[in-house]
C-alpha cells in the first residue's frame, strides 16, 4: 500500500478540481478576453489565464521554490482552445511535481517575489494548498 503524503494528497484534490476549472475555461469564448467585468477589473481573458495558470505555480512553487514576477514568463492565448490547452499542460507539469515531492520539501520556504524583493514567504506547503483552493 502507498504511504498518503501531503503531496498524493494535493494531487488527489487538484485532479478533483480540474474537471470544472476546465469546464469553466472551455465556456469562455475568446470574443469575450477583453471584457471587463467593471471598469475597474482586470479583463476576461487575464483573468482567466490566471485561472490556467494555478496548475503552473503550483509546479513552480514545488519544483523552484520561488516565482518573480520580474521572470515569470506569461502565455498570451488567442482562443479558448489555447486557453485550455495551456491548462491541461500546466496540470500535467504540476501533476507530475505532485506525484513526485516529499513532505520534507514541502516544508521548505516558498518566495514569491517581484525583482527580487521578497513580498511573501511561507512553507511551500501552505502555498499550494491555498493555490489549489483559489
Amino acid at each position: 500500500m502507498t504511504e498518503l503524503t501531503r503531496g498524493s494528497a494535493f494531487l488527489q484534490e487538484l485532479k478533483a478540481e480540474a474537471p470544472a476549472t476546465r469546464k469553466c475555461l472551455e465556456r469562455i469564448p475568446e470574443s469575450r478576453f477583453g471584457w471587463k467585468p467593471h471598469e475597474k477589473s482586470m479583463t476576461m481573458g487575464y483573468l482567466a489565464l490566471l485561472v490556467a495558470e494555478i496548475p503552473r505555480w503550483i509546479t513552480y512553487i514545488v519544483e523552484k521554490g520561488e516565482i518573480d514576477f520580474a521572470t515569470f514568463g506569461r502565455f498570451q492565448p488567442k482562443t479558448t482552445a489555447e486557453l485550455v490547452n495551456h491548462f491541461d499542460e500546466n496540470l500535467e507539469g504540476s501533476s507530475s511535481a505532485l506525484a513526485k515531492v516529499t513532505d520534507q520539501e514541502l516544508d521548505k520556504t516558498f518566495f514569491l517575489k517581484n525583482q527580487d524583493q521578497v513580498l511573501l514567504s511561507s512553507p511551500a506547503g501552505e502555498i499550494v494548498g491555498s493555490s489549489i483552493n483559489h
